[in-house]
């Protein structure tokens, strides 16, 4: 979609992912936090949500990845303008399949005319139909001439 067709409060979902071991083994690598309630099982079990659970920041880098494409824009990409109002709603667990629903939230051309900002409130959900993370993501576009 082009910047012009894009309208407030559409919606966009977007395909599921089930989150495996290897992506709460790569997201304790990669953020170093092997706290016991991400890394030890028995300490999850008997200290934690029964469970080991996933870094709240793993799911914000899935819903931006996931929602790369809603809508799939057009307009070239320059990038992401940042994150304002997110809220972990629920933990995320090793199995658990998770889609994300966008919904176009502003919209605005810059001052020089040639780029756009795109505001998505943007939910991550998982298999039951929770709402585990939620936010306002704005992305940056160079609107074609």
């Amino acid at each position: 979609m082009r910047y012009d067709e894009l309208e407030i409060d559409a919606r966009f979902t977007g395909h599921g992912r089930t989150l495996t071991e290897a992506d709460l083994t790569l997201a304790c690598m990669l953020s170093a936090d092997w706290h016991p309630i991400h890394a030890n099982e028995e300490w999850a079990r008997a200290h934690g949500p029964g469970r080991r659970i996933f870094q709240g920041t793993f799911g914000i880098m899935v819903t931006m990845g996931m929602a790369t494409t809603l809508p799939r824009f057009d307009d070239k990409i320059i990038g992401a303008t940042g994150l304002r109002e997110w809220t972990y709603r629920a933990p995320l667990f090793v199995g658990d399949t998770v889609h994300v629903e966008a919904e176009i939230a502003g919209k605005r051309i810059t001052s020089d005319g040639k780029r756009a900002v795109v505001e998505r409130g943007l939910r991550l959900i998982n298999q039951n139909g929770a709402v585990v993370q939620e936010g306002v993501a704005g992305t940056m576009l160079a609107l074609a001439e």
